[in-house]
């Protein structure tokens, strides 16, 4: 009965194959993530500009101008 042994698991190293594809598959999608966010602000960007070209809204300095607030009006500007 001294015969018997009991099997244990054997501890590799990392698989490099492996870690690199988990590398390019975290990589991609944070960088997927940040393009999604990056044409999000594009598009609102470009909403906001085409509003104020086409009169919609307008840019409206406030009195506390010094504190740096810009207030958007949803009215257009009386012609002067």
């Amino acid at each position: 009965m001294a015969g018997h042994r009991i099997p244990h698991v054997t501890l590799k190293g990392p698989s490099v194959v492996k870690e690199i594809c988990m590398g390019l598959t975290a990589g991609l999608i944070a960088a997927g993530l940040w393009k999604m966010q990056h044409w999000n602000q594009q598009r609102k960007t470009r909403a906001f500009y085409d509003m104020l070209e086409k009169g919609e809204i307008s840019v409206v300095v406030s009195e506390d101008f010094c504190r740096g607030f810009v207030v958007l009006a949803t009215e257009p500007l009386p012609p002067e």
